[in-house]
């Protein structure tokens, strides 16, 4: 069931740090973005066009043959004069010498021999003055030179300008930035979900023999929490449940002693028949049931488990008192030990009734014939063996179940093994069936300590 609802329920730890990894990638980059626009508001209108400007007087700018400046009309400056019948320029060296083209503002035209002494510069914002210029520097083959300009037809998009310069600022931002975040909000979440994880642990944990098991709430989320009080509230019900049905079957069982030991008084007293026995077979399979409920019940209250007992005394006493009823059954039976005495901790009212049962089963499906061994070796293992024709390989699995019987017409409540089973959980203990058709042999394997 595990694995299903792996493959069909969602991952709350992926969902969570997946999300939470590209929220915060989204804020970087609107981060990112939203400065890059904010930059665009305070930086000249021109800055869209800035590298186009400067890329071409680099490839244009030289010295004649008499040493002054001037301007190739290469074809990347020609296309950027008919796309902008606007533009005007002053190209400038660091010494003063100067170059212009286009029709020059006046307010600028003064500025244009001092051209050279501007290494950067936005020049706008004046009373009375709506043309914006600007200064750049780069370097060129001719040196460093200083470029005054504007009338640009179309001033481009100045965000994605800005973009493709700060670059190497946001992209080593990224670069930090993504690893950690995929790294450290995955580790994060799993730390925040810790303690749902012990709480599932927690509750797979929990048996039905476990009384007052509760999930831990402490340190749970709290939007987590409300599910765990209520699962907590639900086990509370069940135990509550559970423990009337308990109680109504150790009272119905004891109720049924006193009509039965008054049915078979009276069978008792009629006159010796065949109807006399079939009644008294009857009534002695509904007080071994009634018993055995009583069994079945007690074996879930034991509260005794940890107590000091010898199981090769256990077992010598059981085989000591149903001797007579193998053999009046018509059975042979042996008790075998490899040790004088083995002392395990349980409870020396519920481990008697677990060797009882698979005495008498033994007894009740051996075929009425052979030898019943019951044993005990030094590991502290108990063994049943008969020499019966065997369960089927088809039962083997569902024999230890509440009131399941090989056959239906058998006699018993099918509760025998079932209160074996019950009693070695209890012990923390384990039992082992093999069959064939040479007999059957139940064992029991309980731990050195509980």
């Amino acid at each position: 069931m595990m694995r299903v609802a792996d493959r069909t329920n969602p991952s709350l730890w992926l969902q969570l740090s997946w999300r939470l990894s590209l929220v915060i990638i989204a804020v970087v980059a609107a981060v990112i973005v939203g400065l890059c626009v904010w930059a665009t508001m305070i930086l000249s209108p021109n800055v869209a066009r800035e590298d186009t400007i400067t890329e071409v007087m680099t490839g244009a700018v030289e010295i004649d043959p008499q040493g002054r400046l001037r301007l190739r009309d290469t074809p990347e400056l020609e296309t950027l004069k008919e796309e902008n019948r606007r533009l005007w320029y002053v190209v400038a060296t660091t010494d003063g010498a100067f170059v212009s083209y286009g029709t020059i503002p006046p307010v600028y035209a003064e500025l244009a021999h001092l051209t050279h002494l501007f290494e950067d510069a936005d020049l706008r914002g004046s009373a009375g003055i709506s043309e914006i210029a600007s200064v750049e520097s780069v370097e060129t083959a001719v040196g460093q030179i200083r470029i005054l300009f504007g009338g640009f037809d179309d001033k481009g998009w100045p965000v994605l300008a800005l973009l493709a310069r700060s670059y190497p600022i946001y992209g080593s931002l990224l670069a930090i930035a993504l690893p950690t975040i995929f790294l450290t909000v995955p580790y994060i979440v799993r730390r925040a979900m810790t303690k749902v994880s012990d709480v599932a642990q927690k509750a797979a944990e929990i048996e039905p023999r476990r009384p007052e098991a509760r999930l831990p709430a402490d340190g749970i989320p709290k939007e987590v929490a409300p599910l765990v009080i209520a699962f907590n509230g639900t086990l509370e019900r069940l135990e509550n449940e559970f423990r009337k049905r308990q109680r109504f079957l150790i009272d119905a069982a004891h109720e049924l002693r006193t009509p039965i030991a008054i049915m078979q008084t009276r069978i008792d007293g009629m006159p010796e028949g065949q109807e006399r026995r079939r009644l008294l077979d009857d009534v002695a399979r509904l007080a071994e049931t009634a018993e055995q409920l009583l069994d079945f019940e007690r074996s879930d209250q034991a509260t005794d488990l940890h107590e000091t007992v010898d199981l090769v005394e256990i077992a010598r006493t059981v085989v000591a008192d149903l001797a007579p009823l193998a053999i009046a059954a018509g059975y042979q039976i042996s008790f075998r030990n490899d040790v004088e005495s083995l002392e395990r901790k349980g409870s020396p009212s519920a481990l008697p009734r677990a060797i009882i049962n698979l005495v008498r089963n033994a007894i009740d499906h051996g075929g009425k014939r052979g030898m019943i061994t019951v044993s005990i070796s030094a590991d502290g293992q108990i063994a049943i063996s008969d020499e019966g024709p065997g369960i089927p390989a088809e039962h083997r699995d569902l024999v230890f179940e509440p009131f399941y019987r090989v056959t239906p017409k058998s006699t018993g409540a099918g509760l025998g093994l079932s209160v074996v089973k019950q009693i070695v959980d209890n012990h923390r203990g384990q039992v082992s069936l093999k069959s064939s058709s040479a007999g059957t042999q139940v064992a029991i394997q309980l731990p050195a300590s509980t």
